[in-house]
């Protein structure tokens, strides 16, 4: 019996004692519920009391015989095997055991192997009985079970509130619910198998649910996120799914409209508030700032250093908000869309070794190695603003030379092949432990600890990186361990053709 092959329920049936016991260690060895009896009349006994799956029957016993218990087995209990134990004298009896249903026999006197070997084979054919029958059974499923299954999906699919677009491999409309034409102000849905061209005009939202149908999905992402406007003031968000089939090939997509019109107003809202208020205070902190570093460079003579100190501290402070204002503003920028205006073909490797080169002083004032390595192949195009991927690497190297100690090393990877460009940010510092990484990315969240309580920063750097990743149908995903050091791994579509 094989190791994947359920516990079985085994009756021995045999006048000789040694039988019955030896034929038990064997069986229950092998995981074997094992039931004894010496004769026919009270195996039938043990039968009508509970199933078996085998049984071990010796053919020749006083009273009633191996084939007259056969028979009433095959009558009484026909999902039973039974497998008939006789002696090399009477092996007619057996073969004629097999033409009355016996499944298998096995001569005496036999060795424990002879059992095993009969007793896997029979385990296997009742395996095989029993998938055979839950086919079966899958395949008796009536009509009216079907055409109930599929009213109570029609019905679910009428009754969301958001819209649903299935749509297959080559990006055509397969299924779409009443929703979705309510939402995209249609006044006739378009029938089914047309392009998503059809349903929606923007061709930004027409790629973007061909590349999920195809499964050109990142690495580390389940789904892709895109939000467009259909007309004036309406702002719509899609969640595109690929759909896999039970070997990975992609068989289309399913992708969710949802209105985010009051929503996107509200950030707007939010967004131009802050923006305002960051503006207006940006310049008097500046001016502050400025002014601090003139009392410092002019203090000479007698002052006393507890001074000197205060007005350090607080020059530090105003740099610290200034810097604030700045992420601030920079995030403000990202959700109104305005630092993804300028799409273009672009070598990221290209990029991200100006950021490195701009860093490496930096690095080098701390002992740090800061490295680059773009790997050979592919050359890692990608259609995007390239002040948003300075904007994304910057704060990624940034953050690894903030959290790695003095002559600690921090490698930039850059790998590309046709889906995608994937870039990592290693470094061998302090690392973050298990409970902070799902909430890194949250706005204002810092990990703060004995090792990193004194590093300065505002909580926006990773925010920022997630959202312009978000907009651009990216993908960021974070390994770390403590003591051992950070990779940030980044995922961007890359330049078709």
């Amino acid at each position: 019996m094989s190791p994947d092959v359920p516990s079985l329920s085994v009756l021995v049936v045999d006048d000789e004692r040694d039988i019955r016991d030896g034929c038990e260690r064997i069986l229950v060895r092998k995981g074997c519920k094992v039931t004894k009896a010496q004769n026919g009349r009270e195996a039938l006994d043990c039968m009508a009391r509970e199933s078996f799956d085998i049984l071990l029957l010796d053919l020749k016993m006083p009273g009633m015989d191996g084939l007259e218990i056969l028979r009433r087995v095959q009558e009484a209990y026909p999902g039973t095997l039974v497998i008939v134990i006789t002696g090399y004298a009477t092996i007619e009896t057996a073969i004629e055991a097999m033409k009355r249903g016996a499944y298998d026999f096995i001569p005496k006197p036999f060795k424990p192997d002879q059992l095993r070997i009969v007793l896997d084979r029979a385990a296997e054919r009742i395996r095989l009985t029993e998938e055979a029958r839950r086919l079966e059974r899958e395949r008796l499923r009536t009509l009216h079970d079907l055409a109930t299954e599929k009213s109570r999906t029609q019905t679910i699919l009428q009754s969301l509130p958001d819209g649903v677009l299935v749509t297959t491999p080559d990006g055509r409309v397969a299924l779409a619910n009443p929703a979705c034409a309510r939402i995209l102000s249609l006044r006739e849905a378009p029938g089914p198998g047309q392009p998503v061209s059809a349903w929606v005009g923007d061709g930004g939202f027409a790629e973007f649910v061909a590349r999920t149908s195809r499964g050109e999905v990142p690495a580390g992402a389940s789904s892709l996120t895109y939000d467009f406007s259909p007309g004036e003031r309406r702002y719509l968000r899609a969640h595109s799914t690929p759909v896999l089939g039970e070997t990975g090939e992609c068989l289309g997509a399913v992708t969710l409209l949802m209105d985010i019109t009051e929503l996107k107003m509200l950030d707007m809202l939010k967004s131009e508030f802050v923006a305002h208020v960051s503006h207006e205070l940006r310049s008097p902190l500046s001016t502050i700032h400025q002014q601090l570093g003139m009392v410092l460079g002019e203090l000479v003579g007698d002052v006393p250093p507890e001074q000197r100190h205060l007005l350090a501290r607080a020059k530090e402070k105003t740099q610290g908000l200034i810097s604030f204002i700045g992420d601030l503003l920079d995030l403000s920028r990202i959700e109104s869309g305005i630092v993804l205006q300028e799409r273009r073909a672009l070598d990221v490797g290209g990029v991200i070794r100006g950021v490195v080169d701009f860093m490496a002083s930096r690095a080098r004032s701390r002992g740090q190695t800061l490295t680059l390595q773009v790997a050979d192949g592919r050359k890692p195009m990608v259609e995007c603003d390239p002040q948003a991927i300075e904007v994304v690497f910057g704060n990624l190297i940034s953050n690894a030379l903030n959290y790695t100690p003095e002559g600690g090393a921090i490698d930039v990877r850059v790998m590309a092949d046709d889906r995608e460009v994937r870039v990592a940010v290693r470094d061998n510092g302090f690392g973050i432990e298990k409970r902070h990484l799902e909430k890194i990315f949250e706005k204002f969240y810092r990990v703060k600890d004995d090792k990193t309580r004194h590093i300065t920063g505002t909580g926006l750097g990773l925010p920022i990186v997630k959202g312009i990743l978000d907009t651009m149908g990216g993908a960021i995903e974070v390994e770390s361990e403590p003591g051992a050091g950070t990779t940030f791994t980044v995922h961007l579509p890359a330049l078709r053709g």
